[in-house]
């Protein structure tokens, strides 16, 4: 039977870069030291005034092409995760495919989701790939939420990195294989989503689309409950109620996942979760009881890159050894939305990564 594996990733970062003693400058009440200990993050990737998602986007999916995972003629499908598109519409997933050079045959559509984008994406191109939609799939991920972000918005502008990353998803034939990894397939799967859009107000950027369209009057920022400087124009979070969220779900969602690998005899080689911040990573480790040696933590130079943490964490913990080829790691994705994703993964015996720089 044909399964989806994961062939290879790339990403890209922008060259600007904002680090702590600037914020320390804006926010003196904080240390750069501070930033540090609590965030776990020494500098993050800005893009620059006139660089995009789909511009970072479309840079990770050439350093994919480069290292020759794949070729653009080879593409049957590319799909974009983002929160930051260049366009209400067209598509941005559209743009991608004529910038890349894709052929015309080939599909192309956007996920409008952060931080558990990863595992849904990489569950769309699973049931592309083993529907017989597709053989080769281009999952791209890309966030700038700078752009949304107050200068003086001491509750974001710490947090957020830029980012993309470019994934290449292949059909391969195994024979006698289930479409997961129970059954040793190097495919990704089995999942698990949910969803409370109760809490779609505690990470969100309140005006400026069909549901409160932009005035002067949601572009005069104000200070809000948690600290945050912002207009209903920009992002809003509240940090304390993300935290909760996240603690509420992600242990026992973990914890679930964890005891159905060991009642398979799947071992878990790493687990890479959304890269939120030290702190909150720190928490959930404990409330999971997982192996630190295991537990991978990628925020000093990247920040929180939304949707691009999770694959972006996967390169570094490529480089560090602890995913290699034939590894089964666990993903987490949690956040906006508010939303969850999960996913088994299964790296191939090619499976290879593009060093960040």
């Amino acid at each position: 039977m044909k399964v989806a594996q994961i062939r290879g990733i790339a990403a890209s970062l922008p060259d600007g870069r904002l680090d702590n003693r600037e914020l320390a400058r804006v926010f003196p009440f904080w240390t750069e030291e501070k930033i540090r200990r609590k965030l776990g993050i020494a500098t993050r990737p800005i893009a620059a005034e006139n660089e995009t998602a789909l511009d970072l986007g479309v840079r990770a999916a050439e350093r994919l092409f480069e290292a020759g995972i794949a070729t653009p003629d080879e593409i049957d499908f590319v799909v974009f995760c983002t929160q930051s598109p260049d366009y209400f519409l067209p598509s941005s997933a559209c743009v991608m495919q004529n910038r890349l050079g894709l052929r015309r045959e080939c599909g192309a559509f956007d996920i409008n989701l952060g931080c558990s984008g990863y595992p849904y994406g990489l569950s769309v191109c699973k049931g592309l790939i083993e529907s017989g939609a597709a053989k080769k799939v281009l999952f791209v991920t890309g966030e700038t939420y700078s752009k949304y972000i107050n200068a003086e918005d001491r509750a974001t502008r710490p947090l957020f990195g830029d980012g993309a990353s470019a994934t290449l998803l292949e059909a391969v034939e195994v024979d006698g294989a289930t479409n997961d990894v129970w059954s040793g397939a190097p495919t990704v799967g089995p999942f698990e989503f949910g969803t409370d859009g109760s809490g779609a107000e505690m990470l969100i950027v309140p005006a400026g689309a069909a549901r409160k369209p932009s005035t002067p009057e949601t572009a005069v920022p104000t200070l809000d409950a948690f600290g945050g400087f912002h207009s209903e124009d920009q992002l809003f979070m509240n940090g304390p109620g993300i935290f909760n969220f996240s603690v509420d779900v992600v242990p026992a969602l973990t914890k679930r996942l964890v005891a159905e690998a060991q009642k398979r005899g799947v071992g878990i080689d790493a687990f890479v979760f959304h890269q939120a911040n030290k702190f909150m990573l720190d928490r959930l480790r404990d409330l999971c009881e997982l192996d630190e040696a295991r537990f991978f933590n990628d925020m000093a130079e990247r920040g929180n890159t939304v949707s691009s943490s999770i694959p972006i964490a996967m390169i570094d913990a490529t480089a560090a050894g602890l995913l290699k080829p034939g590894s089964v790691a666990l993903l987490v994705g949690f956040g906006v939305g508010l939303s969850w994703g999960a996913c088994f993964v299964r790296l191939p015996e090619n499976f290879e990564v593009v060093p960040l720089d």
